[in-house]
């Protein structure tokens, strides 16, 4: 898959509209909403049997997709801050969940649904540098490296990632709401 040149060109997402993609088990995407597929500027059939990858932005440390994948193949919820590229080379910021879809007679995972909305500027603002130093980081000494700053870091702040991400996306609980409302209405 071709790399594309990231811009400092910023998408700003509607807060009031959603991201939704499937993927199968192993992140090739199987489904994007509209405004996946309008913010991406990729075509539906572009996006379709590609890896979720296709999406990814250098500036984001590998440590956090190891995470993010580590918890959702054991069918464990993780909502992250996460910055993706754009096709023509844009970014925006969004805060993501997983559903996980679970076969009832193997038990294993058969796919896994995201969903998304525009990342809150205190979230970008405080994720940004934890991202660079982690990228730094992964250069140097590898994704294990950056795992252990990163394990590093959260202890000397006293909190897990879990509670670092629910304290920059809002204490209110609005982005809680709206990963459960959206996951009912993707069942």
């Amino acid at each position: 898959m071709k790399h594309l040149k990231p811009t400092d060109n910023e998408i700003k997402l509607n807060p009031k509209r959603y991201i939704v993609s499937k993927t199968d088990a192993n992140g090739i995407i199987e489904y994007g909403n509209d405004y996946f597929v309008e913010i991406s500027g990729y075509t539906e059939s572009e996006l379709i049997g590609k890896p979720h990858s296709i999406v990814r932005h250098p500036d984001m440390p590998r440590v956090v997709f190891k995470m993010m994948w580590d918890r959702i193949n054991r069918a464990q919820n993780i909502m992250a801050v996460v910055k993706n590229l754009a096709k023509d080379g844009s970014y925006y910021w969004v805060v993501t969940e997983f559903e996980p879809k679970v076969d009832p007679i193997t038990n294993e995972i058969i796919s896994h649904t995201a969903f998304r909305k525009a990342a809150p500027q205190k979230a970008i603002d405080a994720m940004e540098p934890i991202y660079q130093k982690l990228i730094e980081i992964e250069k140097d000494g590898g994704m294990e490296a950056s795992e252990k700053y990163l394990r590093g870091y959260l202890e000397e702040q006293n909190i897990s990632y879990d509670d670092l991400i629910n304290s920059l996306v809002g204490n209110s609980g609005l982005f809680k709401i709206f990963f459960t409302m959206m996951k009912k209405l993707f069942k």
